[in-house]
């Protein structure tokens, strides 16, 4: 059999093999160890029996080192994590036939973590879900994957472990068709877009559990009474508290930075009259981005991958999760900006091309979130006969009804049929994401069948966008194109509207599918589609039982499968007013559906001496207006202490009611209500009647100045004037 030379001089008999290495100490270790002291031909096909290349292909290898580093891509040295000591990671080239051998090493000390190769079509044992295809690497391991490139296009890879992809475990990967570009350019860059926060992820969801304001005052559009009088809109404000309605927004978390190859600015190179292919990655954890040059239209060429007929926009919105690549021309003089702005519009990344005279992009207008009518035209847009209607509007959507494919993608005929439909839910009071009301922990799996096409209607009823992505599969977006409809991974959901798509069940055993805002997906909205086994057919993969399992194999088993999924997260936060006359607060564990809560109020000021009133309690969430709850109270008042139990009930204008009931008989009736002044200014107050005791009311006001701390002043009836500090923790 002929053997093939690599330049770096390994053999194989399949074909040459190209290693990728960085400059680091390990690297260069890994480098050394590999040339000297292993036999060459080992070294080169180590896995020879597992797969070769298709003829004329070659065995690419890449080592991927994940580590921790301190960076400062908003101004403040944090924690990051980078792949071979770079955030974003390295590009992986690859050409359609290849094999590819890819070693990741994870050289964190205490943290597992994994790769998943975001839209590429792979065996099922190395798309790197932990737990769910892949075993998680363990601290100091290194995991090899090695798969077939069976298409070509843009596609990218991340952490799928706990919110590592945040903290920067992502990176891009080209596929280059066997038979070159079908749309000829002079250069290509590839551009991958992300969002950066200073805080810790982990804290990060922490805060959107919590029901923390905070965010909304770092993107600067947090609603308020005063906001609402500028605008004109009291009317819709209070019409909205009337509803029940927590404020509206598009986005959850408030970005330090929006990067683009990890930078606020770079450059697209190129010389004028160049075209250039841009392979943009939106890798974001929860950032939309709108796409606008300010050289003119651009031209969408291919979409999560595959190809689609040549198409110019002006601007669009670009999902997280997705891929486009644009062809934009290098002018002939001045200086223009291809601008990323997050949806929310609190901020932006720029990538310039050209030289002389500055030309700067525009942003689209920021939303109001005040009133519904932005996202009922976009509703409204996409349903008429033009479909280039939608792309009109000022905050426009994705491009989906211009996307034609190159070639027919009609499933095959004949197979059955069964449509599935899916509505996508989330409470924003506690931050619960999911399908049909119920998190992946609570309903992991959507069992099919190989050989049937499944028809998946996308219907949501909640008022943020979702880009939902299917792992190993892709699906034709069904938005009018007929025959032509694009093929593609990952699909934008807007607010109060559907997608259909639909494919073909032509893999085995289980695949994630999970909306790609990572704080949502985290927090339930998720689902892993479950091929059924045939009757008498043998267990096999994911479903078959392993012995002896390893430790991490174990847990695989102990968790169904799902690893972190397999249970609702839990955080645990607080709030303590200290005050000159009084201290009040709130210590409580919390999961989607439960509480456990302390809560104290403490008060020395026009009394002889300090009284307390302490209860511990278990509360059961019901729905965003409903609670029940019981526990003990603690008290040296109103009846001493004795078991309690009561419910919660929101009525109109987002005015809280609680009814308690305790051991001794006595009743207590309260209401509560917080008013929003302006984003950083907020006054609140609660009067309770409990005929054990007396009559008691309190107003209060507090001013933010971080995310932890606000200057408070409030009167209580029983306590008098006082003034100290809120403290959330």
């Amino acid at each position: 059999m002929p053997t093939h030379r690599s330049p770096s001089g390994e053999v194989c008999a399949h074909g040459p093999v190209f290693k990728t290495f960085n400059d680091s100490p390990a690297m260069k270790r890994s480098s050394l160890f590999s040339a000297f002291l292993l036999p060459a031909t080992l070294l080169a096909c180590d896995t020879c029996g597992r797969g070769a290349p298709s003829p004329g292909g070659r065995m690419v290898e890449h080592d991927l080192h994940i580590a921790e580093q301190h960076l400062s891509p908003a101004g403040k040295r944090v924690r990051a994590l980078t792949i071979n000591g770079t955030m974003p990671g390295p590009t992986l080239r690859f050409q359609e036939g290849d094999i590819a051998r890819i070693r990741v090493h994870n050289d964190l000390r205490n943290e597992e973590t994994s790769t998943h190769w975001h839209g590429l079509l792979l065996p099922n044992e190395q798309d790197g879900v932990p737990y769910v295809t892949t075993p998680p690497i363990l601290p100091g391991a290194v995991h090899t994957f090695e798969f077939p490139l069976r298409h070509a296009g843009t596609y990218w890879f991340h952490s799928h472990t706990h919110l590592q992809e945040q903290g920067g475990v992502f990176g891009s990967i080209v596929v280059e068709p066997r038979d070159g570009e079908p749309v000829k350019a002079d250069r290509e860059q590839v551009l991958v877009l992300s969002d950066w926060t200073n805080y810790d992820p982990m804290e990060v969801l922490r805060m959107l559990m919590r029901g923390s304001d905070y965010f909304g005052i770092l993107r600067n559009n947090s609603q308020s009474i005063l906001g609402a009088w500028r605008r004109g809109m009291l009317k819709e404000y209070f019409q909205r508290e009337w509803d029940r309605l927590p404020p509206m927004d598009i986005s959850d978390v408030g970005y330090h930075a929006f990067l683009i190859n990890g930078l606020p600015q770079t450059r697209i190179e190129g010389r004028p009259g160049e075209r250039v292919r841009l392979r943009v990655i939106n890798a974001s954890a929860a950032t939309y981005f709108y796409l606008h040059s300010s050289a003119g239209p651009m031209t969408i060429i291919a979409a999560d991958g595959p190809a689609v007929e040549p198409v110019k926009v002006n601007r669009f919105l670009m999902a997280i999760a997705e891929t486009y690549d644009l062809l934009i021309t290098i002018p002939a003089s001045g200086e223009f900006e291809l601008r990323a702005t997050s949806q929310d519009g609190s901020g932006h990344a720029s990538a310039f091309f050209g030289q002389g005279a500055s030309h700067p992009a525009d942003d689209p207008p920021r939303p109001n979130l005040y009133q519904m009518d932005q996202m009922l035209n976009l509703a409204l847009e996409e349903q008429e006969d033009d479909p280039r209607a939608s792309l009109r509007l000022d905050r426009p959507g994705s491009p989906y009804r211009l996307l034609k494919a190159v070639k027919d993608t009609t499933l095959p005929a004949g197979l059955p049929r069964r449509r599935i439909t899916l509505h996508l839910t989330g409470d924003m009071n506690r931050y619960i994401w999911s399908f049909d009301g119920r998190t992946i922990a609570q309903e992991p799996f959507i069992k099919i069948r190989k050989g049937e096409i499944i028809e998946l209607e996308l219907i949501n009823d909640s008022m943020m966008h979702h880009p939902i992505h299917l792992h190993g599969h892709f699906f034709r977006l069904l938005m009018g194109n007929g025959a032509r409809s694009p093929l593609k991974h990952t699909v934008d959901v807007p607010p109060m509207s559907s997608r259909l798509v639909e494919f073909e069940a032509n893999e085995e055993k289980d695949w994630m599918f999970h909306c790609h805002i990572l704080y949502h997906m985290m927090s339930g909205m998720a689902r892993v589609f479950r091929y059924e086994q045939e009757a008498g057919a043998p267990a096999v993969g994911a479903h078959a039982p392993q012995a002896p399992a390893s430790p991490a194999e174990h847990r695989r088993q102990h968790t169904g499968g799902l690893g972190e999924h397999a249970h609702d997260m839990s955080h645990v936060w607080g709030a303590a007013s200290i005050q000159s006359q009084m201290s009040s607060g709130l210590l409580t564990w919390m999961n989607p559906r439960n509480n456990v809560l302390l809560s104290w109020e403490v008060g020395w000021g026009q009394s002889d001496q300090a009284e307390h009133e302490v209860d511990l309690t278990y509360q059961r969430y019901l729905d965003m207006n409903f609670q029940a709850y019981a526990g003990y109270r603690l008290a040296d008042h109103g009846g001493g202490d004795r078991p309690i139990a009561g419910f919660n009930y929101r009525l109109p204008l987002m005015i809280l009611s609680d009814v308690t009931v305790d051991g001794r008989g006595n009743g207590r009736f309260q209401l509560s209500k917080r008013l929003q002044i302006t984003s950083r200014l907020g006054v609140a107050g609660y009067a309770f009647y409990d005929t054990g005791s007396h009559l008691e009311w309190s107003a209060a006001a507090d001013y933010t100045l971080t995310r932890s701390t606000s200057l408070s002043i409030s009167y209580h009836s029983d306590y008098g004037l006082g003034a100290g500090l809120l403290l959330r923790f």
